[in-house]
């Protein structure tokens, strides 16, 4: 099984960074959210402060670079580059699921690189919830953050990924009992993530009531584990269908996002096709803590750590130039700034109930 294991997670790599894997037709719904410009600032831009504090810990910007690998050599070399750019830039990361280094202890040292090349840097550790349901408790979660020395540890949710995968897992019944059972054992914040089909209210709800400290919405629009799953099945498996049916299925993540922050009082994190600082910006705006980008910081890794540090910078840059242009002196003041939320991602909220017009009659006029 573990050999198992570290053969998919370098499959994953390489469609990732070869193959068409992101959605086609579904959006983050970040196209329908519009900020109003503010033509008169009063704002020095070179005194915008786009530090914020979560989890006890400050972050130089609320960003962080998502869980995405271990488990190989191509990803000790991945999270090495990663870790460094963080570390420098006082962000913070996740890596993948540790699963493979569980399984296999010698893999440890491709995900505690992280550690080793950021001291500081707010690190997050992964386990998946379907492997607590098939053998991993409180001891294996404890393992995976000792393994990095986390700050945090991410419980990640994969229906769909376990779904088209062909060695997947879809016995997900009791995985809220056990996570429920995780966050009071675990002396660390639990935050639960998806992976790309996003976090609806009802889930949301349950989740906090479960006692995580965090919700990671993971919404659609960006990288599909559907299409990286279409591309690992052989042509014409039910895999390789299956992944082509439900290459765009999810809930876009300006939508998931939304929803939870208007259903949860936990810290929420947007990710979910994350591309630019104006898309950071979008996520705060909607009442994100943080936001957490993934396939840009995987093309920047695998040229190093000074590519991946020049990849955020511009993101930060971008972060900062929004904050001008709406008069946000403050990150906490994108939460107050007026929004103008339209097309499918409002026909989504208003159908599912939720509040589209507060956006807009928020802020001072």
């Amino acid at each position: 099984m573990g050999k198992q294991t570290e053969n998919r997670k370098a499959e994953h790599i390489s469609i990732c960074l070869e193959e068409k894997a992101q959605a086609i037709k579904a959006t983050t719904g970040f196209e329908n959210v519009q900020f109003v410009h503010r033509a008169l600032p009063e704002v020095d831009k070179a005194k915008i402060d786009v530090s914020t504090t979560v989890f006890g810990h400050k972050f130089s910007t609320p960003l962080i670079v998502g869980a995405m690998t271990g488990g190989t050599a191509e990803a000790t070399r991945i999270n090495a580059a990663i870790a460094e750019a963080v570390e420098t830039l006082q962000l913070g990361m996740g890596v993948g699921s540790q699963r493979a280094a569980i399984e296999q202890p010698k893999l440890a040292k491709t995900f505690s690189v992280a550690r080793k090349k950021a001291p500081t840097a707010f690190l997050i550790a992964n386990i998946g919830g379907i492997q607590l349901v098939h053998g991993c408790g409180v001891k294996e979660v404890k393992q995976a953050v000792e393994m990095i020395d986390a700050d945090a540890v991410a419980v990640h949710l994969n229906a769909l990924h376990e779904a088209i995968q062909p060695e997947g897992q879809t016995a997900f019944k009791g995985v809220l009992a056990k996570i429920c059972e995780v966050a009071g054992e675990l002396d660390k914040p639990v935050i639960v993530k998806e992976t790309g089909a996003g976090i609806a209210a009802e889930d949301a709800n349950k989740l906090e009531k479960a006692g995580v400290k965090a919700i990671d919405v993971g919404g659609a629009g960006g990288t599909s584990f559907a299409a990286v799953e279409y591309y690992r099945s052989e042509s014409c498996s039910v895999q390789r269908f299956l992944g082509d049916v439900f290459w765009d299925w999810g809930i876009p993540t300006a939508a998931s996002l939304a929803e939870t922050t208007q259903t949860v009082k936990i810290p929420v994190i947007a990710s979910g096709g994350i591309r630019s600082g104006l898309d950071v910006a979008k996520a705060l705006a909607l009442n994100a803590c943080l936001a957490s980008v993934c396939q840009p910081a995987l093309k920047a890794a695998v040229k190093g750590a000074k590519a991946t540090e020049r990849m955020l910078s511009l993101l930060i840059e971008e972060l900062r130039n929004v904050m001008f242009l709406v008069g946000a002196e403050k990150v906490q003041d994108l939460a107050k700034t007026p929004l103008v939320v339209s097309g499918k991602t409002a026909e989504w909220l208003k159908t599912r109930s939720f509040n589209v017009e507060a956006y807009a009659n928020r802020g001072a006029r």
